[in-house]
């Protein structure tokens, strides 16, 4: 008997995860984090002894990125 198991994402997640959810690809993240993405809105910034720097590790926030997927989808060319 196969099983299956379902996960559902926490609030903010790694890129990887983000990769998975969302379908953007790691090149798109990077450009979307430097031009339109707001740092504490959708990304921040982890450290593992509570003070992050520019350096360090990116989580992402899935609903706001979601909403920025959204608002990109109303303004296709065409």
């Amino acid at each position: 008997m196969q099983q299956s198991l379902v996960l559902t994402p926490a609030k903010w997640v790694t890129e990887d995860v983000l990769t998975l959810v969302t379908g953007l690809k790691p090149g798109m993240i990077k450009r979307a984090r430097e031009q339109s993405w707001m740092l504490g809105r959708e990304y921040a910034h982890v450290s593992s002894d509570g003070d992050p720097k520019p350096n360090n590790q990116c989580m992402y926030k899935v609903e706001a990125i979601e909403k920025w997927i959204d608002s990109s989808a109303k303004r296709q060319p065409g």
